[in-house]
């Protein structure tokens, strides 16, 4: 699959051989350069064995995957890092991890020496099907999450599911939940056909497979056209002001994906309670939502934190939210909705019911 960008296009790849895709990885187009991993500490356990050959006696940079790693705070000791393990310009960073590691490695090659190519093999469901295309790092700075980044598309990006056979049942659900959200942006037609599947949306399984392909495919026409997200790839964000809000209300227990899901409902619940859908069209996407937030509904979110973490989102005024809603046919558009007691009541309304949902 090709991917055009303001640098060119790149290619991701879908692999069935990681040894393979590994070396490709590490060879270079030139006789000069180097690579240098910058790889998850976890997959680098859960996969040494696969990883070995490639890394072994090569520069590489293990960093922990999580939001502490992913402040702006922390940049600076990886680049060092990366500097005394001898980098230069012409050399490559490949990067083998989730999301974190992502936003990582794409900040930093933006930054390195005003630009080091940098190439992508992702490791998680919600990497796979969503963030390793759109050529987007996001930093947290300030207790704000993703307050800074750039826009630095990789070489190329590499995609093995065989990562994803050691992954836990709500990293799964996390990645599904950001499969959900963008074919709920294509329409009701594709989001009725992955809510079908759900069952089948396992590692291993080819219809995962699918659903990854058809997940990028449809990301694709979006950061083609709006590659500096400054108009319909706004749209990406359904679900994420309130599912970033919910993240920082608890620490990050939980995952981005589910709760961007449990966003994804908050949205919809926002839109039926201002009116904008009926109440039929947002049962018809409660049920798959639901079903993919499995226990995280009954976390007890701190609502004002909740509160003070949406007005902090980047895309926020004091009184103005910039939100992702549906209307009529479940289009998705973006909305200016008041930051006012009657918006924060339709949000308290949506926590009480959540909480007394059977799960």
């Amino acid at each position: 699959m090709e991917i055009r960008s303001h640098r060119g296009s790149y290619v991701v790849h879908f692999e069935s051989d990681r040894a393979a895709t590994l070396a490709r990885l590490q060879s270079r187009h030139t006789q000069s350069g180097r690579v240098h991993w910058v790889v998850d500490s976890r997959v680098a356990e859960l996969h040494g064995e696969a990883l070995a050959p490639a890394l072994s006696g090569g520069s590489v940079l293990r960093i922990t995957a999580s939001e502490e790693s992913k402040d702006l705070r922390r940049i600076p000791d990886f680049i060092g890092a990366l500097v005394e393990r001898g980098i230069r310009r012409d050399d490559r960073i490949v990067a083998i991890g989730g999301g974190i590691i992502q936003d990582i490695a794409c900040f930093i090659s933006s930054c390195l020496f005003r630009g080091v190519e940098w190439a992508y093999m992702p490791t998680t469901l919600l990497a796979q099907a969503d963030s390793c295309i759109g050529s987007k790092s996001s930093i947290n700075c300030g207790g704000v999450k993703n307050l800074v980044g750039t826009f630095t598309p990789p070489s190329r990006i590499a995609i093995c599911p065989e990562f994803l056979t050691t992954l836990d049942e709500s990293d799964v659900r996390s990645g599904i939940g950001e499969m959900l959200k963008v074919h709920a942006i294509a329409g009701p037609a594709e989001f009725a056909a992955i809510s079908k599947e759900l069952g089948h949306l396992a590692p291993g399984n080819p219809r995962l497979a699918h659903f990854i392909r058809r997940s990028l495919e449809i990301k694709k026409t979006f950061a083609e056209s709006d590659e500096f997200d400054r108009g319909i790839r706004n749209l990406l964000n359904y679900g994420h002001s309130f599912g970033h809000a919910i993240e920082a209300a608890t620490d990050f227990a939980v995952p981005h994906g589910i709760a961007v899901t449990m966003g994804m409902d908050l949205a919809n619940w926002t839109a039926m309670r201002l009116g904008r859908i009926q109440e039929a069209e947002y049962a018809r996407m409660r049920e798959p939502l639901f079903r993919n937030s499995g226990p995280q509904l009954s976390a007890r979110v701190p609502f004002d934190r909740f509160l003070d973490a949406l007005s902090k989102d980047k895309k926020n005024t004091a009184t103005q939210l910039a939100l992702i809603l549906p209307s009529t046919g479940m289009k998705i558009e973006k909305v200016l909705t008041t930051n006012d007691e009657a918006f924060r009541e339709i949000c308290r309304t949506w926590f009480d019911e959540a909480r007394r949902a059977p799960l």
